[in-house]
């Protein structure tokens, strides 16, 4: 949580990073990115002020319970939609805003991992073995009303 409250700030479109940083946290609960540390974070300067970075470094893995290596909410660094949301006004967006990002992500990543996985070149075979890393039955913990936990 101390970096959502660095970048409100010093970034140059406080809102606007912190709705990313948020899009970001939710997206890599999904897909178990369990090694989004600070260090794969960084603000840019740009023009006259400070902007949140483009992602890199994700790395989903297959876990069953799943805990980002930064606090994400409430719960701490439990990666789940409920703890996610818990501390959403952190992040300048109010509860029903988040649950709709939330929900939003969740439906992009189920909808598109697999083609995508294909068009980088993965087999059937090995995305077979890392649907788990996007297929997490443990995220929706009442956050989505098609909930994963029935996958």
């Amino acid at each position: 949580m101390l970096l959502v409250e660095t970048l409100r700030r010093i970034s140059e479109r406080p809102a606007e990073d912190a709705r990313e940083l948020f899009r970001r946290m939710v997206f890599n609960a999904l897909v178990s990115n369990i090694d989004d540390h600070p260090r794969n974070h960084a603000a840019l300067a740009l023009g006259s002020g400070w902007r949140l970075s483009p992602a890199y470094d994700l790395t989903p893995t297959r876990e069953d319970r799943r805990d980002l290596a930064m606090a994400c909410g409430a719960q701490g660094r439990f990666a789940n939609g409920a703890n996610l949301l818990s501390e959403c006004r952190r992040f300048m967006i109010a509860p029903d805003e988040a649950k709709a990002l939330v929900d939003e992500m969740v439906r992009v990543v189920d909808r598109e991992w697999y083609a995508t996985a294909r068009a980088c070149g993965v087999n059937e075979a090995d995305c077979e073995v890392i649907r788990r890393a996007y297929v997490y039955r443990g995220f929706s913990a009442g956050t989505h009303p098609d909930s994963r936990a029935d996958l």
